[in-house]
């Protein structure tokens, strides 16, 4: 299994990004996929999670209102586009997938990517 996680960069206060995160190696159809950040100095916490189905996405409070994950049925990939960026947002965000239930728990998390910078200027 592999995840690999792309889409990350520097954008200004208000901006947009859109992280992907790619998912070859089996078939995710019972699988929950989630993004997770960690800032310098901080625990790894959630940030937003969907059924590899598409259907039941749920975010943290930070992200909620601003941030959309969304699977691409086409192709082995989820979505997460963030907009209204704010500083506190700067972190590496990772992808990760883990069989059965949602979860906000990353510990609970089988498989992960790689993790993709994201930087918010003030």
């Amino acid at each position: 299994v592999q995840l690999q996680a792309s889409g990350g960069g520097l954008v200004q206060t208000g901006g947009s990004l859109r992280l992907s995160c790619a998912a070859t190696g089996r078939t995710f159809d019972s699988y929950v996929m989630g993004w997770f950040r960690q800032a310098p100095g901080k625990e790894r916490e959630f940030v937003a999670r969907i059924r590899w189905s598409g259907s039941s996405p749920y975010y943290a409070d930070s992200a909620k209102g601003r941030f959309t994950i969304s699977r691409d049925n086409a192709k082995n990939i989820v979505h997460l586009q963030m907009n209204s960026l704010k500083p506190e947002d700067t972190a590496v965000y990772y992808c990760a997938a883990r069989l059965g239930r949602g979860s906000d728990d990353w510990s609970l998390y089988r498989y992960w990517g790689q993790g993709t910078q994201v930087t918010v200027s003030s």
